[in-house]
């Protein structure tokens, strides 16, 4: 990068786990190298560098502007770098692919269809067979908690629900890097809380690679391992802060923490000022 970016940590490192020491071992599954994006002659983002390691979720945080959803559009490949390069699994990202599934802020669900058929609907297109979507339809349901739903329709499910069947889709593609948007963002604090520790629980069965966009101190902090604090993208810096909380990282007892609500007093000031 342009800027040294700095890394903040408020413990001493422990002793990794197996799973992180295999993370930190592994070549990146996410990398920008001094990436640059200029939209209607405005530079948005410039020399912007980063690697995320497999099974990964790092949360990018800042105010609105800041340049979070280019990036996670530039990493889906909705977007084309002006300057650098962009790699999935050492793959130039030169446009979307099924290696990338994204997670919007809506859950954009086809109203005509049923849960299953949202699910599966990657499958449909594929081009697999009516048995084989149906049980990766119940498998994925199952997995974020909606079995029993499958042959409902989204105007019958809440608002938390039917995020939980667009999460579900994604994962019925099998992606090696999930995108996601502010998805919880419109949600209720009790369902938005849940929905965290789901997300949380899936990454630990799926292995996925999470890049998670957010405004919320507290939802980077309850879910990243590490946090990009975006400052100044157009001289390509951002803060890096390493999250140290205890395991299961999915406990909701996590937020009570006193590394927990010491990282978050610490963006809060660095945000401030």
């Amino acid at each position: 990068m342009s800027a040294r970016v700095r890394a903040l940590s408020l413990a001493p490192d422990p002793e990794p786990t197996e799973p992180a020491a295999a993370r930190a071992a592994a070549k990146p599954m996410l990398k920008f190298e001094k990436v640059g994006f200029d939209y209607d002659e405005r530079t948005i983002l410039r020399d912007v560098s980063f690697a995320i390691r497999p099974g990964e979720l790092v949360a990018l945080l800042g105010p609105s502007g800041c340049g979070k959803t280019t990036i996670l559009n530039l990493a889906a490949g909705f977007i084309r770098a002006t300057d650098g390069v962009a790699f999935v699994d050492d793959q130039e990202i030169t446009g979307p692919g099924p290696d990338r599934g994204v997670v919007f802020q809506a859950a954009a669900l086809f109203d005509w269809m049923t849960v299953a058929d949202n699910i599966s609907f990657s499958l449909r297109c594929a081009g697999k067979g009516a048995k084989e979507r149906r049980q990766v339809a119940e498998d994925m349901a199952a997995l974020v908690g909606l079995s029993g739903v499958e042959d409902l329709y989204p105007y019958q499910l809440s608002g938390g629900m039917r995020q939980r069947v667009g999460l579900a889709r994604v994962l019925a593609a099998k992606p090696k890097v999930m995108l996601m948007d502010e998805p919880f963002s419109a949600l209720d604090v009790q369902t938005r809380e849940v929905l965290q520790e789901e997300v949380l629980r899936i990454r630990d069965r799926t292995g996925c690679t999470i890049l998670f966009v957010t405004h919320s101190i507290d939802e980077a902090v309850f879910l990243g391992d590490r946090i990009f604090l975006l400052t100044d993208l157009k001289q390509g810096q951002f803060d890096e802060f390493q999250v140290e909380l205890p395991s299961p990282r999915a406990n909701g007892d996590n937020r009570l923490d006193a590394s927990f609500i010491k990282l978050r007093e610490t963006i809060y000031r660095k945000m401030r000022h």
